[in-house]
């Protein structure tokens, strides 16, 4: 993930993460998870498009980090990504044009744009932002953001509609038959990663994202890991080495499921590949 941090920008290119937001069953217990965890801060906002009408946003060193929401009585609790678009309604009409599925939207956020809901075709849930021209959203630092795996069954068809949605190559980083890892680009830039979920998974787990924080090298994953543990949440995997860093799948104490990762432990591996463009008739 290679956006800037932190950043306010006047014009946000289409297709870069820009935000990412928890629902929650349990606002008040997820406030205390983050804020021990990461330090964040909490500000409550009015947004006509949750189930409370109340709108968390966290923030580190006075830098807005992301979103925090009371989640609805049908949805389950966890992370999403929000990319950018620069035409909400435009992007509607193609997200149902590519096969995917508009579930709430567009609907204008006070002082923060626009927002649509929708699933891809394989029903890994996403959220399309249309940002106003003063955006704030701090990643790539200690406590914040730093990407994203969208885990799902269809590799294909993730490809064909992200790619085609925002002019995305993919570059196959496993051997796409054991491992079916592969990395979304915009303009040679790494932005979002996709993988099809192996054995590891239940073949009923649903598509969804794996959202990635960083920790502070003088901090680590295996103390921040422990720390979660001291406030309620899990170790989902412990702790191991990649070629991006050393990384651990938490949850917090409402089951929801993200990662850490510190990028300045890493060791050698995988391959690259490029893989045919999906959006190429």
């Amino acid at each position: 993930m290679s956006v800037a941090s932190p950043r306010t920008v006047s014009v946000l290119p289409a297709g870069l993460p820009c935000w990412v937001e928890l629902a929650s069953r349990n606002e008040t217990a997820a406030e205390q998870f983050y804020g021990g965890l990461f330090g964040w801060k909490y500000q409550v906002n009015r947004d006509p498009a949750t189930p409370t009408g109340r709108y968390s946003i966290a923030s580190h060193d006075g830098i807005s980090v992301g979103g925090l929401y009371r989640a609805g009585s049908s949805q389950p609790p966890g992370w999403i990504l929000h990319l950018s678009v620069r035409n909400i309604v435009t992007a509607a009409e193609w997200v149902e044009h590519l096969g995917g599925r508009t579930t709430l939207g567009p609907v204008d956020i006070p002082e923060r744009g626009s927002i649509l809901h929708a699933l891809d075709p394989s029903g890994a849930p996403v959220v399309f932002w249309q940002p106003p021209d003063s955006w704030e959203f701090g990643t790539d630092m200690p406590a914040t953001f730093t990407g994203a795996d969208l885990n799902t069954h269809d590799g294909n068809s993730a490809d064909h509609f992200f790619c085609r949605l925002f002019g995305y190559t993919a570059e196959q980083i496993g051997d796409a038959h054991s491992i079916d890892y592969a990395e979304w680009r915009l303009d040679h830039e790494s932005v979002l990663y996709r993988y099809v979920m192996g054995p590891e998974y239940r073949a009923d787990t649903p598509p969804h994202w794996m959202v990635y924080f960083e920790v502070s090298p003088a901090r680590g994953t295996d103390a921040t890991a422990g720390h979660a543990i001291m406030l309620g949440g899990t170790v989902v995997i412990q702790p191991y080495d990649t070629p991006w860093g050393r990384i651990a799948v938490l949850a917090d104490p409402d089951g929801a499921v993200f990662s850490i990762i510190d990028h300045s432990q890493v060791v050698e591996g995988y391959g690259r590949a490029e893989v045919d463009d999906p959006y190429v008739d």
